[in-house]
C-alpha cells in the first residue's frame, strides 16, 4: 500500500515491481520441509561444512528452489540469483539466508565424477571442493544432493560466483543485522576468497579474467583485468575487510586491506579511460566497448552503505552518465533500456551473442545503480525502457524474457534475473530516508 499509494511514483513502475514478482511462485519454484528426523550431519554434506545454524535454520524455514528461467532449467543459478535475491531479501528475508546455507553447504563439499564440458569439450569434476556451484541442480534429477547441472563450462574457473556469494553474505548481514548467520558464513567466504585469490595471476591486487566467457555473460569473452569481474572482485575485497572487522579478525581484515589498496590502484590504472571502465585490459579491437553491467561492483557497496570505499565517485557518476548517453539514448531512441555492450562511436557490440542483447534484470540494476548515484530521472528512464518493451510492446507480460535485441530476437522466456528491480525500490527507499525526494525528479519523462 505504502508503494501504491505513493503518487510520486510512476504506474508502469509500480506495475512492474509487483508484477515481476510472478516469478517468486511461477519459476518451476519449490519449497521443502525439511525432515524433522533429519540431523545436521545429513545435511552438511560428507564434508561436513561446520555450519552451526544450518539445521535450526532449515528446520524453520525449509528449502527454497526456484528455476533459473523456465526454458533453463537449473536450480538457484547462482551468478543470476544474485541480481534477483533482492526480491528475496527485502520481502522474505528468511528464504534468502536459508538459500545461502544450501549454497555454502556445497561449497565445502565436492563431486569429483568426471564430464565433458560442451564450450571448450575438456573433461573436469563436476564440482571442486571450495567454489561456489554454478547451481543447486535439474529438477529432473536431485537437486541439493547433485549440483552443478550446468554443461556450458567448468564454473570452477568461473570468476563471478565466488565475489557474488561474499557480496551477498554482507548484504544480507547489513540489511537483516543476523550476526549468527554472518559468524557460520565467515569461514565460507574465507574458502572461497582464496580459491579467487589464485586468478590474480600477476599478483597486482586484482583478478583476471581467463580468455573465455568466464562469467555470468557465459558467450562474451573477456581477456585479463575486467570491468566487470574486476568491480566485483574489489566489492568482495571491500566487504572482507568490513566483514573482519565486525568478527574482529584484525589479521584477515589487515591482509583484504593490502589487497585492497593494490587492487584498486590497478583497476583505475588498467581500465578507467577518462570517462568510464573498459569493459577488459586486453587491447582487443572491443576492449573499450561500454559496458552497461561496468558498475556491478559499485551496486553492491552503495546498497551496503559503502559508496565511496572502493571506486572514485566522480568515476562512477562519469561511468554511468556515459552508459545513459550510448548504451541506453543512442540504442534504439532511448525506448529498450540499456544494450549489454556498446562501442564508443554508438554502434552495439556485436562481438558476442551477449553483447548486442538488452538484459533486463542488468538494467533494472542499473537503473537501482543510478538512482543511489543521484540519477533518479535517468534510473526511471533506463527501466522504464524495459517494462515497456516487455509488457507492452512485446505481449511479454508474466514471461519476462532474459534478453531480447533491438529488432526481432528474444531469449529464454520466463527468467529469474528481472526481480532485481525490488533493488531499485530498495535505492528508493534509501533516498526517501536521507531527504526526501522532489516529485518531479520520480515522475520522469513518460512516454505514450
Amino acid at each position: 500500500n505504502p508503494i501504491l499509494e505513493n503518487s510520486q511514483l510512476p504506474s508502469w513502475y509500480k506495475s512492474a515491481l509487483f508484477n515481476e514478482l510472478y516469478f517468486m511462485t511461477d519459476g518451476g519454484t519449490i519449497w521443502m520441509e525439511v525432515s524433522p528426523d533429519c540431523c545436521a550431519e545429513d545435511l552438511q554434506g560428507p564434508a561436513g561444512a561446520g555450519l552451526s545454524h544450518l539445521l535450526p535454520v532449515l528446520r524453520e524455514y525449509g528449502r527454497f528452489a526456484y528455476l533459473e528461467g523456465q526454458e533453463y532449467r537449473m536450480y538457484n543459478t547462482y551468478d543470476v540469483h544474485f541480481y534477483a535475491s533482492f526480491a528475496l531479501i527485502m520481502l522474505w528475508p528468511k528464504l534468502q539466508i536459508s538459500l545461502q546455507y544450501d549454497i555454502a553447504v556445497t561449497v565445502v563439499n565436492e563431486d569429483v565424477q568426471p564430464r565433458q564440458y560442451l564450450m571448450c569439450g575438456q573433461t573436469a569434476q563436476v564440482k571442486m571442493k571450495n567454489v561456489v556451484p554454478h547451481d543447486i541442480g535439474d529438477p529432473g534429477d536431485e537437486p541439493w544432493q547433485r549440483v552443478n547441472a550446468y554443461l556450458m563450462h567448468d564454473t570452477a574457473d568461473w570468476k563471478d560466483l565466488n565475489l557474488k556469494f561474499v557480496l551477498q553474505v554482507y548484504r544480507d548481514y547489513y540489511l537483516t543485522h543476523d550476526s549468527l548467520y554472518l559468524q557460520d558464513m565467515w569461514p565460507v567466504c574465507q574458502a572461497v576468497m582464496e580459491s579467487e585469490l589464485k586468478f590474480d595471476t600477476d599478483n597486482d591486487g586484482l583478478i583476471e579474467n581467463g580468455g573465455f566467457a568466464d562469467q555470468t555473460y557465459d558467450a562474451w569473452v573477456v581477456h585479463g583485468a575486467s570491468a566487470y569481474c574486476g568491480g566485483l572482485w574489489l566489492a568482495a575485497v571491500c566487504m572482507m575487510c568490513k566483514m573482519a572487522e565486525v568478527l574482529g579478525d584484525t589479521e584477515i581484515q589487515q591482509k583484504y586491506l593490502d589487497i585492497l589498496n593494490k587492487g584498486k590502484e590497478a583497476f583505475e590504472r588498467m581500465l578507467w579511460n577518462g570517462k568510464y571502465y573498459n569493459y577488459d585490459s586486453s587491447g582487443s579491437d572491443t576492449s573499450s566497448s561500454i559496458m552497461s553491467d561496468q558498475c556491478a561492483g559499485q551496486w553492491f557497496l552503495g546498497v551496503c552503505g559503502l559508496d565511496h570505499e572502493v571506486f572514485p565517485k566522480s568515476h562512477v557518476l562519469s561511468a554511468l552518465k556515459t552508459i545513459f548517453e550510448k548504451n541506453v539514448l543512442s540504442f534504439a531512441g532511448g525506448t529498450m533500456g540499456a544494450v549489454n555492450g556498446m562501442r564508443p562511436d554508438g554502434v552495439p557490440d556485436t562481438s558476442s551473442v551477449q553483447s548486442s542483447e538488452v538484459w533486463v534484470g542488468v538494467v533494472y540494476s542499473l537503473a537501482a545503480t543510478m538512482i543511489q548515484e543521484g540519477m533518479v530521472e535517468e534510473g526511471f528512464r533506463t527501466a522504464e525502457g524495459c517494462y515497456r518493451t516487455v509488457w507492452e510492446r512485446l505481449g511479454m507480460a508474466f514471461q519476462t524474457p532474459e534478453a531480447y535485441r533491438e529488432k526481432k530476437v528474444y531469449r529464454s522466456l520466463a527468467y529469474m534475473r528481472p526481480l532485481s528491480i525490488w533493488s531499485m525500490q530498495l535505492a528508493l527507499e534509501r533516498r526517501a530516508g536521507q531527504a526526501p525526494a522532489p516529485a518531479q525528479l520520480l515522475q520522469g519523462p513518460t512516454h505514450p
